[in-house]
């Protein structure tokens, strides 16, 4: 059967009774001898799977829209989120608050508001199935910040629970099925990556019991229907933003054999084999494991294939490698690295007094009366961790005519990037750019630079045919996904999408560029372009900053839509 709608109408998985489970109780299972091993062979398999198409594209474009929308709503309480606490903060200070009331004042979980916004308007991706095997539209190496993420588009339906499974109720033969799995760190699991002893659920304080999740993965391996498995690890990457548990789908798993064994605890606990099934894209966790042990030199690379540690010069805080695992191009080493866009003085001199006069007050935290605040509607853009809280006509960014310092809150783009990037030589898209760090969604990772013409100037210098390649045209970046981080449409009635200005410009990279020029395009991106302005007050030549618009694994190449079918 082919999954062909958003919302399908079937609801049910169908499953014969295996003769061997209807025989089966807590007493045969809870035996106390604690390595008493036991299998169930499978007779007649029959079950109805929901599959997905050959085609991948249609479903991996529905769940990335639907994982913009949930970071969108997550992003947009983070602002409400710090101005409840610096109110708390405040009435603390004022003797206001009692002890109870401080004792009351847990943080609000904004990925839970998310979640549970999208499920009462009818957003939840599946919800009305349970997908067994590959979830359509979710990859292997996919990362999640959140179970609620996982919650709603389909591949992990428990908030909490380590084992998600089909209900007995849903099944016409009365028996549970196991559709996925989460090993996390602080569990007595042995993880050796391609199989895994999973310890069962169930209450620490008593012998656990062959039930609902339990049963269901014993049901699964009856009928050997594969499991997914995502793996939860602490990941210290090389931010403080990510530095935080992430989530990772590795992939489907079958469950070979389980057993009941006295646990560290002291009561008896379910363990379950499972061997991951060949054939399937490397492990996202090893992946990101790998890129992080590089990261910290603890892993050795092919010297051969780095053709430059740093194509920046030292232009940039992190370097910028060069890879080429493919042939001998040395393409990108032929320009000069430019980290920021160069703009002719003649177009400058007159916004950047302008800018000057403008600065009218001291501020410090450039929230409330400072000139880019008032410019920006009275409102900040970034949240204190630098998360863009939705994409803007055009961002005011205090700059060298500010009196703020420099760790100002408003100034996310100028401090140049922060994620270690690689351009790398590629099969499919000539040249590409990654990240060897996970890019968290809404965060800054580089400028689009290059040489600022006038249309009249590009008009010129492409005369002659050969510069058509090399002439970028920032108009084209605001299309349709560029809209998309921040778009509340879908559940706000009354939001504005952005009106954009219309730039008369070009940038010129065929001498001078930096890493921004080799992001591939590609109709579903994964990263936009954010107009910002720090260091003149010119609005018709912003800077063009890159921003991500999801969660984006280290190694998955970083896409951009170019609007090549515009002008």
């Amino acid at each position: 059967m082919n999954f062909q709608d958003p919302n399908p109408s079937i609801s049910r998985t169908i499953v014969p009774i295996p003769n061997e489970l209807q025989n089966y109780d807590n007493n045969t299972l809870t035996g106390k001898d604690s390595k008493s091993k036991q299998k169930l062979r499978g007779q007649n398999k029959e079950l109805v799977h929901t599959v997905m198409d050959a085609d991948h594209r249609p479903y991996r474009e529905m769940v990335r829209r639907t994982r913009i929308l949930f970071d969108s709503i997550r992003v947009s309480g983070l602002l409400e989120e710090e101005n409840n606490r610096k109110n708390k903060k405040n009435l603390k200070a004022s003797s206001l608050v009692n002890q109870t009331e401080e004792v009351n004042n847990s943080r609000v979980r904004n990925d839970l508001i998310a979640a549970t916004l999208m499920k009462d308007h009818g957003m939840y991706l599946y919800h009305d199935v349970k997908i067994i095997g590959t979830v359509p539209g979710v990859s292997i190496g996919d990362i999640f910040l959140y179970r609620s993420e996982m919650c709603v588009i389909g591949l992990h339906g428990q908030p909490q629970a380590g084992i998600d499974y089909l209900h007995a109720s849903m099944s016409s033969n009365g028996q549970p099925i196991a559709t996925s799995v989460v090993v996390s760190d602080g569990y007595n699991d042995d993880d050796q990556g391609d199989s895994i002893i999973y310890s069962g659920h169930g209450d620490m304080k008593q012998d656990q019991k062959l039930e609902r999740g339990n049963l269901a993965m014993v049901t699964s391996m009856q009928y050997e229907i594969d499991v997914r498995v995502i793996r939860g690890f602490r990941y210290e990457g090389a931010t403080s933003t990510t530095s935080s548990k992430v989530f990772v789908y590795d992939g489907l798993y079958k469950i070979i054999e389980f057993w009941f064994e006295k646990g560290i605890s002291g009561f008896g606990v379910y363990k379950f084999m499972l061997s991951r099934v060949q054939g399937q894209p490397k492990m996202g966790s090893m992946i990101l494991k790998e890129a992080s042990m590089l990261m910290r030199g603890h892993l050795c690379d092919n010297h051969m294939c780095v053709l430059s540690d740093d194509i920046s010069n030292g232009k940039e805080n992190i370097g910028v490698r060069l890879y080429n695992d493919i042939d001998s191009d040395l393409y990108p080493m032929q320009f000069e690295y430019l980290p920021k866009a160069a703009f002719p003085m003649f177009l400058l001199p007159q916004s950047m007094t302008t800018r000057k006069k403008m600065r009218v007050i001291e501020c410090s935290e450039c929230v409330d009366g400072c000139v880019s605040s008032i410019m920006n509607g009275n409102t900040t853009p970034y949240s204190k961790s630098g998360i863009l809280l939705k994409g803007r006509s055009l961002i005011y960014e205090c700059g060298p005519f500010c009196s703020c310092p420099s760790h100002c809150r408003n100034r996310v783009t100028q401090k140049g990037i922060k994620y270690r990037l690689e351009v790398f030589r590629s099969n499919e898209t000539s040249w590409g750019v990654r990240s060897l760090d996970p890019i968290l969604a809404g965060t800054f990772i580089c400028e689009f630079t290059g040489l600022v013409l006038t249309r009249e100037q590009a008009e010129i210098l492409t005369m002659d045919g050969e510069h058509n390649s090399l002439i970028i045209y920032p108009n084209r970046f605001l299309n349709r996904s560029t809209q998309e981080w921040g778009d509340l449409s879908m559940i706000d009635a009354n939001h504005v999408h952005p009106a954009y200005p219309t730039l008369d410009f070009a940038l010129d990279v065929s001498m001078m560029r930096n890493v921004a020029s080799y992001i591939s395009h590609s109709p579903t991106p994964n990263v936009f372009v954010q107009l910002v302005l720090f260091d003149h007050g010119n609005w018709m030549f912003p800077h063009l900053m890159v921003f991500a618009m999801e969660n984006i694994p280290p190694m998955r190449e970083l896409s951009l839509d170019h609007g090549v079918e515009a002008r």
